[in-house]
């Protein structure tokens, strides 16, 4: 079930109803969802339900489910299961055969695309960047590429980190979106280029609150088809630094061959 991002005011009707006629609701925080319920005036009974304790929680929930008890699934704010709990207990219920009813509600995401500017035809949703660098490095590099418009979250004390991160792989002159606390009392939307949002974080103002970034996507271009060609542009990236498989992966998007063939070409004939 969605819940407000921000403001209270974005709970849908359906929503409150459902609320109040279910057996027991199911929260990320008990604490938060309860006073989402005490502004609505809902006595319904919560249980937690959170990635520290989803493990065995999920199978509690859904042995009350069978039973018949109802259970409306909420988290902080938000959707379930996009970049927070829920996706275990959803596919879980499936599993069993237990209907999984959505009840919309308001996401960071299509909020910031749908009024950052940027082309909403086709984009992606990358959720959180990996903390690990390795795995972090290697999700920058297929950005690099993509021509899609990229939707991502990011915490107010990691937000420089991933603006210089993103810098160094789709340049500082990219255009991008700073969407932060939407819905709230000091929602902002900023637009500019890479370079001048680093710079105003690091010079002109502290972040604050939570952050949906939205970074334009990068021009199309024709697809290599000549080997001379793709080979060098392999060399090009491998003396960059990147790893033999993080540009070949990059490099099947610009031509037909595979990741695989790509991976495997004599750059010494």
């Amino acid at each position: 079930m969605g819940t407000p991002i921000g403001n209270l005011e974005d709970i849908t009707l359906r929503a409150i109803r459902i609320l109040k006629e279910v057996d027991l609701i199911a929260a990320e925080d008990t604490r938060r969802t309860g006073k989402l319920l005490q502004h609505l005036q809902i006595k319904t009974p919560q249980i937690s339900y959170h990635e520290h304790n989803q493990e065995y929680r999920t199978n509690e929930l859904i042995t009350r489910l069978c039973q018949g008890i109802e259970i409306a699934l909420v988290t902080d704010a938000g959707m379930p299961s996009i970049s927070d709990p829920g996706l275990q207990v959803v596919q879980a219920a499936i599993a069993h055969q237990i209907p999984v009813i959505p009840i919309p509600g308001g996401t960071a995401v299509i909020s910031a695309l749908a009024a950052s500017g940027m082309s909403t035809d086709r984009f992606i949703f990358e959720g959180f960047l990996p903390a690990k660098e390795s795995d972090r490095q290697e999700r920058l590099e297929l950005l690099r590429s993509e021509t899609k418009t990229v939707v991502l979250y990011e915490a107010p004390h990691r937000i420089l980190r991933t603006l210089k991160d993103l810098a160094t792989v789709v340049g500082m002159e990219r255009e991008i979106v700073l969407a932060r606390e939407l819905t709230k009392v000091h929602e902002e939307f900023w637009r500019g280029h890479m370079g001048e949002a680093i710079a105003m974080y690091t010079n002109e103002r502290q972040p604050k609150g939570e952050y949906t970034v939205v970074l334009q996507g990068a021009v199309e271009t024709s697809l290599i088809t000549d080997k001379t060609e793709l080979k060098r542009e392999l060399q090009q990236l491998l003396n960059q630094g990147i790893t033999r498989s993080q540009a070949s992966r990059q490099l099947a998007k610009l031509t037909n061959l595979s990741r695989r063939e790509i991976y495997q070409l004599d750059l010494d004939n």
